[in-house]
């Protein structure tokens, strides 16, 4: 997200999109505590990024990991 006046407000329909996506659901459902997103400073583009941190138990993160893991990480960085 490049440099604009209030970043979160950018933000929020892609986090809302995440969040009623199949994978968002599931987070949303399964997580252990609420998740909660994350902004900070991009240096390479003077601009931000966002982060959904969410924590799994143990049996919830292999379903994650099994379903969609890191393929579905290397297709938001794209």
């Amino acid at each position: 997200m490049g440099d604009v006046e209030d970043p979160d407000l950018y933000a929020a329909q892609p986090l809302f999109e995440w969040q009623n996506s199949e994978v968002g659901k599931w987070i949303m459902a399964h997580s252990v505590e609420t998740p909660m997103w994350h902004r900070q400073a991009d240096v390479n583009s003077y601009g931000y990024q966002y982060a959904v941190e969410a924590w799994l138990k143990g049996a919830d993160h292999t379903f994650w990991q099994l379903k969609w893991g890191q393929k579905y990480i290397d297709s938001l960085i794209k």
